[in-house]
């Protein structure tokens, strides 16, 4: 069995990679293990400057895994430039941060103190195949944690290039390893008494199969899934950076991102104002070779992607969602899909709450801020949310009565390094980033001592 690379940008194969068999996955395995017991036991501070290292490479390299990137999954090799360089960012945060994010909390002889838990299985996704790695193996890793990486089928030669950093970066044999497998392969892997957790960032259905094979084993797992984000235009909203900001937030990595924003809810008074010009500014975008750096859009990562976006948007325009720019796959190779903006989604249609994985956005008019709030509410993701206000009182309680784990005032949803990142509901649970995403595959040991001289 093989595991090939299509470029989507042509659609045509580029490499192929042989799977590991049974045998490698179990030398892993074995690696992973033996590698945790010696990697727990380096002092915080040796632990830190492998990641720090690993940061400065990301940081000198960051055009060759941008070019790798926009290969194989399509993004703008601006955008994978970006990447590369958040990356380098989120190894230095962790770095600067391991020894008091790690120091134990001391009350005389009592203590809290972090200990890692042991060999973590990731199974991550390819949109961006870098920086998901990144934001868990960084905070894993100088933690005292080893890494076992099943990545998406279609990324192999990122996944594989990831694997060579860390090893280049001074991370002992069996810190950080690939394993080239199928998702069929998963359930075994989180079997296996030696993976002591599992993180996952992906669909809501991979979420629920690996929460579910992870209870039975009573696993620690952390789960970071899709989202229908809204992105809410209030009356006060400074319209010209809304309607900016709107779609740079909709068709950030061409669309395909968890926390992109999906639903464009505008209030009534402001509609008629702001609907023509994302709809123009949409329609505007450069949609082509994703190795240009005058390209706005690239391809969509695979044809199945492709093809389910055409269906979710056919099935829209069927239940009475309007066309307004778009709605078409491109002709030619390539897995391309015109800017697309639909207006009048009736609730039976999958862009009215569903995660739609590329440039289509949906636009709503709603006659108050109440409705405005219980549309933002009507999925059932709870990951992101951006609202546009010059109005404290509406934005603190817009941050408080949306459901979802980020709330951006004036501004985009982003992942920082620096803040806890995660949703709810179906867009899952945990955290990654910031202290909280360090904690969640730690030991939070409490120890108690009495009778010492």
């Amino acid at each position: 069995m093989s595991i090939q690379s299509i470029n989507p940008a042509t659609g045509q194969p580029t490499k192929t990679y042989p799977q590991h068999t049974e045998a490698e996955v179990e030398r892993k395995l074995k690696a992973a293990l033996e590698a945790f017991q010696a990697w727990s036991r380096v002092p915080v501070a040796e632990r830190a400057s492998v990641v720090a290292r690993a940061g400065q490479i990301f940081a000198d390299e960051a055009p060759a895994f941008a070019h790798l990137m926009t290969e194989e999954m399509g993004k703008t090799i601006t955008s994978a430039e970006q990447e590369a360089l958040k990356c380098a960012a989120g190894c230095r945060y962790y770095a600067d941060r391991a020894a008091s994010l790690l120091t134990p909390e001391r009350d005389k002889n009592d203590a809290v103190c972090f200990h890692p838990l042991g060999v973590v299985l990731a199974v991550m996704p390819w949109n961006f195949p870098f920086w998901q790695v990144t934001r868990f193996a960084a905070p894993a890793l100088v933690a005292g944690n080893v890494g076992l990486l099943k990545h998406a089928s279609n990324v192999p030669g990122c996944a594989l290039a990831i694997e060579e950093l860390w090893r280049r970066a001074g991370a002992p044999e069996g810190v950080f390893q690939v394993l080239l497998i199928g998702s069929q392969k998963v359930d075994d892997l989180i079997a296996d008494d030696r993976v002591a957790a599992v993180t996952v960032t992906g669909s809501d259905a991979t979420g629920r199969a690996v929460a579910t094979q992870a209870g039975r084993y009573i696993k620690k797992t952390v789960l970071e899934l899709g989202g229908s984000d809204p992105f809410v235009v209030l009356p006060s909203a400074d319209l010209d950076k809304a309607v900016e900001t709107a779609v740079r937030a909709r068709v950030v990595n061409n669309g395909q991102s968890c926390i992109a924003a999906k639903r464009f809810i505008v209030a009534d008074a402001v509609y008629d104002q702001f609907a023509p010009r994302f709809v123009e500014a949409m329609k505007a975008l450069k949609v082509g070779d994703p190795m240009s750096r005058e390209t706005d859009i690239g391809p969509l990562a695979t044809a199945r992607a492709l093809t389910s976006l055409l269906e979710q948007v056919e099935r829209s325009v069927a239940v009475g969602a309007r066309v307004m720019t778009g709605g078409r796959a491109l002709p030619g190779p390539g897995f391309y899909f015109e800017p697309t903006v639909l207006a009048d989604v009736p609730p039976s249609a999958p862009a009215h709450s569903d995660e739609l994985f590329g440039p289509v956005a949906s636009l709503f008019r709603v006659r108050s801020f109440e409705e405005a709030i219980a549309l933002a509410n009507a999925t059932r993701f709870g990951l992101g949310a951006s609202v546009w206000t010059r109005d404290r009182v509406e934005a603190e309680r817009a941050a408080r009565e949306i459901e979802a784990g980020m709330v951006f005032i004036n501004a985009m949803v982003v992942s920082d390094p620096r803040f806890p990142f995660g949703g709810i509901k179906s867009s899952g649970y945990g955290r990654e980033l910031a202290a909280y995403g360090l904690r969640e595959f730690v030991n939070v040991k409490t120890v108690r001592m009495t009778g010492l001289r």
